[in-house]
Parts: structure tokens; sequence; C-alpha cells
């Protein structure tokens, strides 16, 4: 079977590189003799028929870009079966005969409830910078808001030496450890929390307290988010080490900026097979990498099953603590 027209959308949090899938996936399908549609802001346009019927020119100057052209948003209403038929129906208006979803766990998952429900031909793309989907070692947008944070720790750093000072650095991650364990090691931290893994802040208070003393100029701590608040562990450091403290939290800047090549490349390829494979008919899978080659995972596995954090990166950061 070979479809003669399909669509492209991306959903969830933005990623640097979704550009560049978007835009392999369009051309792609073209330069295959397919139809492709563009869905406006994620599931919202699937729901609102906020779409449109896409040629080579509507990619132009894109792979450069953060965000999304397409635009993403998060929709309460596509969690409802109701919903997700709706969306299936004004596909089907159109004549559109698959999907390829760009975005992460939730997104991914909404996806494989409307292939499971419709049987619409569903092929996933994992666009999230905390690079938490199962079965790829690698999602769109990790290297380069892994990057966004490197330039931050090289700038905090200096001011940190320059004054003595514990800094605390808030990072994304509310249930994946990887933003900041990767940042935190390529960046020297001293200290790196993770969702994944337990600390005992009193101990580290401890460690720190004896380092200033034998001539410590600066402690660098990276957290991620699900591993508790910046703010409140910077406030418990400096209350206990009486160390002058200092935190900084990056919020949604991780989110920006132009992608790596490592971005681009890879968000490329991804597109490209994606769009070959909705095209031929497949369905139900995510196109992903692993040791630095393109592998196809199972979509229901991806979404029902957890990442873990490499034991090994854990083990790295203790050593070179």
């Amino acid at each position: 079977m070979s479809l003669k027209s399909i669509a492209v959308m991306t959903s969830g949090g933005d990623s640097p590189g979704m550009n560049a899938a978007a835009r392999a996936v369009v051309r792609t399908a073209l330069f295959e003799g397919v139809k492709v549609w563009g869905i406006n802001n994620g599931y919202h346009g699937l729901l609102d028929e906020d779409m449109f019927e896409m040629q080579s020119k509507n990619v132009s100057d894109i792979i450069q870009r953060g965000g999304t052209f397409l635009g993403t948003a998060r929709c309460k209403r596509w969690e409802t079966p109701e919903g997700r038929r709706l969306g299936y129906e004004n596909l089907k208006k159109r004549g559109i005969e698959g999907l390829v979803v760009i975005g992460g766990d939730g997104s991914l998952r909404g996806a494989s409830l409307l292939s499971k429900e419709t049987g619409m031909p569903i092929v996933g793309l994992p666009g999230t910078i905390d690079n938490d989907v199962w079965g790829s070692d690698y999602t769109i947008g990790c290297d380069t808001a892994a990057n966004t944070i490197i330039d931050a720790i090289n700038k905090l750093r200096d001011t940190a030496s320059a004054h003595r000072r514990v800094i605390v650095l808030e990072v994304m991650g509310h249930h994946s450890g990887w933003l900041a364990m990767v940042s935190g090691i390529s960046g020297g931290a001293e200290y790196i929390l993770v969702p994944e893994e337990p600390y005992d802040l009193d101990a580290i208070c401890n460690d720190m307290s004896e380092a200033y003393k034998k001539g410590k100029r600066y402690i660098m701590v990276v957290v991620a988010e699900g591993a508790g608040s910046g703010q409140e562990i910077g406030k418990y450091i400096a209350e206990k080490t009486q160390l002058d403290t200092r935190v900084s939290v990056l919020g949604h800047i991780q989110r920006g900026g132009s992608p790596s090549v490592i971005d681009r490349v890879r968000a490329s390829q991804l597109g490209e097979k994606a769009a070959l494979a909705i095209i031929s008919g497949l369905s139900d899978i995510v196109f992903g990498f692993s040791k630095g080659r393109v592998v196809s995972i199972d979509l229901h596995d991806a979404v029902n099953n957890k990442k873990k954090l490499d034991p090994e990166y854990m083990h790295l950061a203790k050593v070179l603590f």
C-alpha cells in the first residue's frame, strides 16, 4: 500500500530541530510525488481544521531556526475519545491517509491512541529536549539544549570563581535527569542532582564546607527541576554552610536558539525515514537513534516504557567529582 496524501505536525514542548524534521518530511514526500499537509498548533490545529497543503517553498529558510514554524501546543480536548474521533474525521475529510507526529512522550501517546481507535497510520519522531523517549539514544533538540546549558555553566563559573560562590543551576527535566547529567559532566559541575537518584543534601553541604576550608574557590551544582527546586536547594545550602550562594534558573531559554549541527542533521535523517515509512503504509512506529544509527521503535513500546538514565553517566559523575 502506498499512501497519496499525508500530514505532519509538531506537538507538546518545542525543541530545536523540529523545523529540520518537518522540512525533511515535507520535501521527501514531495520528492516521492505525495501530497503533504501541515497542521498548525499541534492537536489544536487538527481539531480546529487549521491545516494547509504544503509546497517546498513552505519549508524554505527554516532549518536554522529554533522553535517550530507549524506552532505547537498541549491540547486537553485531544485527551478524550470524542476529540480524537473529530481529529480523525477532519483528516479523512481532506483525504489525508497518514500522519507524522513530531513530539515528546505525551504527544506520541496521543498519536498512539488515535491509531488504536481509528486505524489511522501513524509514524512518530521523538521531539523533546529531555531525551526521555524509550528506545532511542537521541531526541530532537536535546543536543542544542545541552549546549545552551553548557554556555550558561561557562559564564556562571567565571563569576562564581571571582566571588568564591556556590552556584546552583536549575535546568529542565521533570522526570528525566539526562540534560542535567550530560551538561553537568561536560561542564565540570561538582554536584549533579537528578530525579532518578536520591541525594543527601546535608552530606553535600558538609562536603562543601570542608572543600572551602581547603581552598576551594567555587562550587557548581546542576539540578534537574524534577530533583528539587533550585531556589529551595540554594537557600538550604546558604543557611547550612553560610557560604555565599546564588541560584540561576534557566527556564525556557533551554528550548530556544538555532539548532546545533547534530540536531539539524539527525532531525533531517529522521524526517526522511518517517516520510518514507508512512508513505509505504507502515504505522505505529517511532524513528530514533541507537548507537549512531537510525532505528525503528514500536510506538506502543515507546510510550509505555520508561527510559532509564544511563548508569555509566551517574558513575562517571561521581568519579569526576
